[in-house]
């Protein structure tokens, strides 16, 4: 019994010392529960009440609408308009899941989705890696909405989001100088950690950006200012209620010095001709029209161009991406001689009435250069080698100068430089000297300048090569004696809240020292051309004074007993057809370049559409549907039919006047210089 009790003594004492370790450790937890609350509630309340505070708000970009672009008139070249898309956030839902293809699948059997949208979702998720969301399909119709919102809840990571999508309404019409936007890529992500903590703030939520012309210049002026909205959230991050919002402010208006009728004007006169042509205003350097031919349409890259009609643009023969006016350079011909002629003047090397005989050929040591035809035109004068497009006369002017020369007198005009106009990309072209072929060739045999090259300068061949714009910008500073202006595509920058404007400034650059004399003299000679030279044809009966200069040029060269053949030639290898101008020729209000790429003479193909151009801008009128079609195939003839009245002649995209008035469809880099031939 006494052993009994012993061993019940015993249990007891075990239990005492197990139910007191239990209290202890019950103690000791809720000790450090309370240590630990008293941490988070006492010493860290402030930094977890902020990360609640922001787990419980959402703060959501709001994007501001892109600016507009107008042009003179006001009319609307870039604009936006809000539409439905649906997205997939490859983070979230089933969207993330590994079987993508199969919740497509099933997702395509409420909203369409082709092919197409499929490949170009695969591209943006490669290009793309991290994105918060993906568009899948854009531009969704109201019923298709309405459709997946009912079923919502059967694809957790797919939602639909108001997009804004940018809208160039004249479709073809000036795209080289409007350019696009497009999606933001890796490469520009990564340019963007550079900008300073404001601007890389500006662009959250921005998926778009632009990417060539002026929406790639003015990015900045157009993009506006980011909103942003303060959103309660639920603990599956659904928006239960707007707290705070700050409105984004609408990009600026970007108002051109382009009239956009002129511009869609001589996009169709050129039909499906390659080509440029730049006309301008040379009393401030306002760009009235910037044509590269053939055009795109921009609104293909605004939601993301699809590879076929990529490959379409990209791999075609004619490079309709290229900015002919800004990128393409092409040997300047005959309509390089009144340039010449003001540098001999500016050096001495000539006087006005200095005459050379034109035999027809030039001779240099055992080289003939020969003129158009062999033919000579006799004794010339300065005014009549231009008036009548000696060779003779202009080879024997850059014997006598020299390249080095003829490169110090011709830079100041703007050859070989580029001319500063307000968009990306313009090249140099070439004005060749001897210290530019030091630097361009690598062998020593290439470096050196043989004199017999300094020849065909004279004419505009050989090395020479320059853009419309630096042709049309050089032609302005001759005619309006050595006044000389930044080429500008913008006049205003708008602010759309206030509605105050902002002219750009576009001061006058250092005048070239150019005499009166000499000037009246070219201007003489370049109005002769119009009269008794080879524009007569074309400017026959113009109810106003021109002045111009036609040129023909090289494409490629033919050998040295060749005769040049166009009809035994490829299409590629013909010809380019130059003409510069300017008008009213005593006082002129525009100046113009043009290159009708391939389509041989001056005054063939390249001088009428300078005529169209002159009759809108000086007379407003409109070329008969005749003139227009005989401008396109460049038949050279002067207005036959009866004009239209410019402002009556809608715009692409706008309905036929009233009336019946029919629409108008408005909407390289040179070879090698090769041995000149010597053609006008």
């Amino acid at each position: 019994m006494l052993s009994e009790l012993k061993d019940i003594e015993q249990e007891m004492d075990r239990f005492r010392g197990r139910l007191f370790a239990a209290a202890l450790f019950v103690l000791l937890a809720f000790g450090l529960l309370a240590a630990r609350l008293v941490h988070l509630q006492v010493f860290r309340h402030d930094e977890l009440a902020t990360q609640a505070e922001a787990n419980r708000i959402a703060v959501v970009p709001i994007v501001p609408n892109r600016g507009l672009i107008v042009d003179r008139n006001g009319v609307v070249l870039a604009t936006n308009y809000s539409a439905y898309t649906l997205e997939l956030a490859p983070q979230r839902g089933r969207a993330a899941a590994a079987d993508l293809d199969a919740f497509i699948d099933e997702l395509a059997t409420v909203v369409e989705i082709g092919p197409r949208d499929r490949r170009r979702f695969k591209r943006l998720q490669e290009e793309l890696k991290g994105a918060e969301s993906l568009p899948i399909r854009t531009k969704l119709s109201d019923e298709e909405v309405a459709r997946f919102t009912a079923q919502r809840f059967r694809f957790p990571g797919a939602d639909i989001k108001a997009r804004l999508f940018r809208n160039y309404p004249l479709g073809q019409t000036g795209s080289h100088l409007l350019g696009y936007i497009g999606r933001i890529n890796p490469a520009e992500k990564k340019a963007m950690e550079d900008w300073d903590d404001a601007e890389r703030g500006n662009y959250k939520g921005t998926d778009y950006i632009g990417k060539l012309g002026l929406e790639q210049r003015y990015e900045r002026e157009l993009h506006g200012t980011t909103g942003f909205e303060e959103v309660e959230t639920s603990a599956g991050g659904r928006a239960v209620r707007l707290l705070h919002s700050h409105p984004p402010t609408p990009g600026d208006k970007l108002v051109l010095s382009i009239d956009i009728k002129l511009q869609a004007l001589v996009e169709e006169m050129f039909g499906d001709r390659r080509g440029a042509l730049v006309a301008l205003d040379p009393r401030n350097g306002e760009v009235l029209a910037f044509v590269s031919k053939p055009t795109f349409d921009p609104n293909l890259f605004v939601d993301g161009i699809d590879v076929e009609s990529w490959r379409e643009l990209n791999e075609s023969a004619d490079k309709p991406l290229l900015n002919r006016a800004l990128r393409g350079t092409y040997p300047p011909g005959s309509t390089f001689k009144p340039f010449m002629a003001i540098a001999a003047l500016n050096s001495g090397k000539r006087s006005p009435t200095t005459v050379i005989n034109d035999g027809g050929t030039f001779q240099f040591g055992n080289h003939t250069f020969r003129s158009h035809g062999d033919r000579g035109v006799g004794p010339v004068d300065m005014h009549r080698s231009i008036v009548k497009s000696s060779n003779v006369y202009y080879y024997s002017l850059a014997n006598e100068m020299g390249v080095d020369l003829i490169q110090e007198q011709l830079e100041p005009f703007g050859f070989g430089v580029r001319t500063g106009i307000d968009v990306e990309g313009e090249v140099t072209g070439v004005l060749p000297s001897t210290d530019w072929k030091k630097r361009y060739y690598k062998k020593p045999e290439q470096q050196r300048w043989y004199a017999g090259e300094t020849i065909s300068l004279g004419i505009g061949q050989g090395y020479n090569n320059f853009t419309m714009l630096q042709m049309a910008s050089a032609t302005a500073t001759l005619v309006s004696g050595g006044q000389r202006f930044k080429p500008r595509l913008v006049r205003e920058v708008e602010d759309v809240i206030s509605g105050q404007r902002q002219r750009l400034s576009n001061d006058a650059m250092e005048p070239l020292a150019l005499k009166p004399e000499h000037v009246a003299l070219i201007r003489s000679a370049l109005h002769g051309v119009t009269q008794e030279g080879t524009g007569t044809r074309v400017f026959a009966g113009a109810n106003y004074a021109s002045g111009g200069k036609t040129g023909t040029a090289q494409a490629v060269g033919v050998g040295r007993n060749e005769k040049y053949n166009a009809a035994k030639l490829e299409e590629f290898k013909r010809d380019h057809s130059l003409y510069i101008a300017a008008a009213p020729i005593d006082a002129p209000t525009v100046v113009l370049a043009v290159v009708v790429e391939n389509a041989g003479f001056g005054a063939a193909a390249a001088a009428p559409i300078a005529r169209r151009v002159f009759d809108y801008l000086l007379l407003g009128q409109w070329p008969s549907e005749e003139d227009m079609a005989a401008t396109r195939e460049g038949r050279s003839a002067a207005p036959a039919g009866t004009p239209r009245v410019a402002s009556e002649v809608p715009l692409p995209g706008q309905p036929a006047a009233p009336d019946g008035a029919a629409s108008a469809a408005l909407a390289l880099a040179a070879p090698p210089a090769q041995e000149p031939i010597g053609r006008r």
